[in-house]
């Protein structure tokens, strides 16, 4: 195996690890600015405070710089998800879906706020990084955290490589699933993954991948990019 490790993809609670949350937080707004987009809920950084939040970031081995990342939200009482605030004027019904799993019993979250740097661009690592920070890595850790009902609020981008870990689109809400956000020439679809144990409308290579890395948090892997391999160290565990 080769010893040189070209990325980290690390997960830890957020009130454990400020400064790598301010890094997200600066990182997340400022490739929002370079692509013109309007700041999203998801990108507020009232989150760093909030004990529910579970960031994965991916990093250098030394952890000095963070080039991207996505976090797990889950719902509490004092702090709305980002995808609640994003629809609350839009779309009324979605609050309604919320209690009626609350109510069940049921633990929600929102997978949420995924962003890579410019500085990996065109290597690959923004295809890694979306399938390691929202799949891999975020269904991993709902699955430790015993969460029941994991929605994501995507970008058209990141549709495919969400529903390849077994997410679907919630098409009971909005226009089949599809909304108008964060501006009205742009739609994110709400989507959401209710049997994490099982995945079973995943696709069977990214299924075992999950099923690896909840098995071993810790592990390095040689991953496949579209201009070459890179060797990804894996810290899910915490």
């Amino acid at each position: 195996m080769k010893e040189e490790i070209d990325l980290r993809i690390r997960a830890f609670r957020s009130i454990d690890d400020r400064e790598a949350c301010i890094k997200y937080v600066e990182g997340h707004e400022k490739v929002l600015e370079e692509y013109g987009v309007p700041k999203v809920t998801s990108a507020k950084a009232e989150w760093v405070d909030n004990p529910d939040v579970y960031p994965i970031v991916a990093e250098s081995s030394d952890g000095i710089r963070i080039f991207g990342g996505a976090r797990i939200q889950i719902k509490n009482d004092f702090q709305p998800l980002p995808v609640e605030e994003a629809l609350q004027d839009i779309e009324p019904r979605f609050q309604e879906y919320i209690q009626r799993e609350l109510d069940a019993g049921r633990k929600v979250a929102e997978l949420c706020g995924l962003w890579n740097s410019k500085a990996i661009a065109g290597r690959g690592v923004s295809w890694l990084l979306t399938k390691a920070c929202v799949a891999k890595a975020g269904v991993t850790l709902a699955q430790r955290l015993k969460i029941d009902t994991l929605f994501v609020f995507c970008s058209p981008f990141t549709v495919q490589m969400v529903r390849n870990v077994g997410f679907v689109v919630e098409t009971s809400l909005g226009m089949e699933g599809k909304f108008e956000y964060p501006k009205p020439d742009m739609l994110a679809t709400l989507m959401v993954c209710n049997d994490l144990d099982t995945l079973k409308a995943a696709d069977e290579n990214d299924r075992q991948v999950v099923f690896s890395l909840r098995e071993k948090p810790r592990q390095i892997r040689k991953e496949k990019g579209p201009k070459g391999e890179l060797f990804i160290e894996y810290q899910l565990d915490f």
